[in-house]
């Protein structure tokens, strides 16, 4: 393998070209990591038929965040102890959220799309899996993408996002094919989990595949001659053995890293801003879009439309920060254009009160783009200037931070039921 010379005049391995195919898989895991969850919520009104009583929409988010918040913190403290087998963790991961994405579809095809509060508590329950599968998953790639390049992560995060925009439009499209059908919303919402299942069961084989990429052997191996142990079982999948720490000539001072609570203070600004972003979006979406918003000329067509605008720039908007001027940086100035953002509630508020679907369709729109755009500014820099295991820990601290912030804008979207008849 050709090498390159270092600043201490000593050789490491070039890197290897490939990294433009690895971005595309980190767009697909992204993509499985979220397409089940964003499924669900996109049914929404499909749910809202079956069972119109439970808010389904909020009720759901509330019963995923805190199992995905709780298995995360679990995994955050162990992977502080000893060392998390990242690939075991990852792979965990996407085969629970194939088999409780089956096991709805299983579910409503056994009760042939029947409401009632039976089929509701076995969503719940699938729901909660999902939350699992998400900790396991998502801080998971994070953690083991932040040893790698912002590339990586930002294409992983535009997968996320793109799960939301896919789920969008084949609502779409399922309403506009089996809108004068009989059972047309169930029928949409049974291909929505046949085609989650599919992708899934894809991810299981791309993160497989993932392990053997040259670009990623070369990182995982750069990552663990700095200490890390996480990648252990990913490298060896991939051919490569790694020697015991000591064996290879470093001391414990060498790969010493800083504590979870040394990393969160020294990026506490970092945890705010991923926390108030995502505080701010759920307390609008998907919520009050569905229940808040009032009748327009569109109908039932409206949250739909919402719900697809705000996904389609949350997308588009990921890719911005890959243009390096674009990109903000300043950690002053995206803590101010994030705490900026919550001049949005009350424009929410007096759009939906005095407001047309027009001025509704622009805030929703814009709400996606800052969002998405925002969250990939402040997730790629946040990784600079540490080492191996501590970007692998900082990773999954944020992620914890960004689903504590899905929980608690969650929990105020119900503020907009209390002040429902004020609209």
């Amino acid at each position: 393998m050709d090498t390159i010379a270092t600043s201490n005049g000593s050789e490491e391995p070039r890197k290897p070209g490939g990294k433009y195919k690895a971005m595309i898989v980190c767009f697909i895991l992204g993509l499985g990591s979220l397409v089940a969850w964003n499924s669900m919520l996109t049914i929404g009104d499909y749910y809202y038929k079956l069972f119109p009583n439970y808010h389904p929409s909020r009720v759901l988010t509330l019963v995923y965040q805190p199992f995905a918040i709780g298995t995360l913190i679990i995994l955050a403290y162990h992977g502080s102890k000893s060392n998390i087998n990242t690939r075991l963790r990852n792979l965990a991961g996407f085969i629970l959220f194939f088999v409780a994405t089956l096991l709805i579809l299983i579910l409503d095809l056994a009760t042939s799309g029947r409401g009632g509060i039976g089929p509701y508590i076995g969503i719940c329950l699938l729901t909660a899996c999902f939350g699992i599968a998400d900790a396991h998953i998502e801080g998971g790639m994070v953690g083991d993408l932040y040893l790698m390049c912002p590339e990586f992560v930002q294409s992983y995060f535009a997968g996320l996002a793109a799960s939301g925009a896919l789920t969008s439009l084949l609502r779409v499209l399922t309403k506009l094919a089996f809108e004068k059908s009989n059972n047309g919303l169930r029928k949409g919402a049974i291909l929505f989990f046949a085609i989650s299942t599919f992708i899934e069961f894809l991810c299981i084989i791309l993160y497989a595949i993932f392990a053997k990429l040259p670009i990623v052997k070369y990182y995982r191996s750069k990552a663990a001659s700095e200490g890390s142990k996480t990648v252990a079982a990913d490298l060896a999948a991939a051919g490569i053995q790694t020697k015991k720490i000591d064996q290879a000539g470093y001391d414990d001072k060498q790969v010493e890293r800083l504590s979870n609570r040394q990393l969160f203070m020294e990026n506490i600004d970092y945890a705010a801003d991923i926390i108030l972003i995502y505080v701010l979006t759920l307390s609008i979406f998907p919520g009050f879009l569905y229940e808040n918003t009032g009748t327009h000329q569109l109908g039932i067509w409206y949250p739909i439309v919402l719900v697809t605008m705000y996904n389609v720039f949350d997308l588009i908007s990921r890719y911005i920060p890959l243009v390096p001027w674009l990109k903000l940086e300043s950690r002053k100035g995206l803590l101010i254009a994030i705490l900026s953002r919550f001049l949005l509630v009350p424009a929410f508020y007096f759009t939906a009160k005095y407001g047309d679907q027009g001025w509704m369709i622009f805030l929703t729109s814009f709400l996606g783009l800052t969002n998405g755009y925002l969250t990939v500014c402040v997730m790629t820099v946040a990784p600079r200037g540490y080492k191996g295991p501590e970007q692998n820990a900082l990773g999954n601290l944020l992620v914890l931070c960004l689903l504590v912030g899905i929980f608690v804008g969650a929990v105020l979207d119900w503020l907009w039921i209390i002040g429902k008849d004020s609209f």
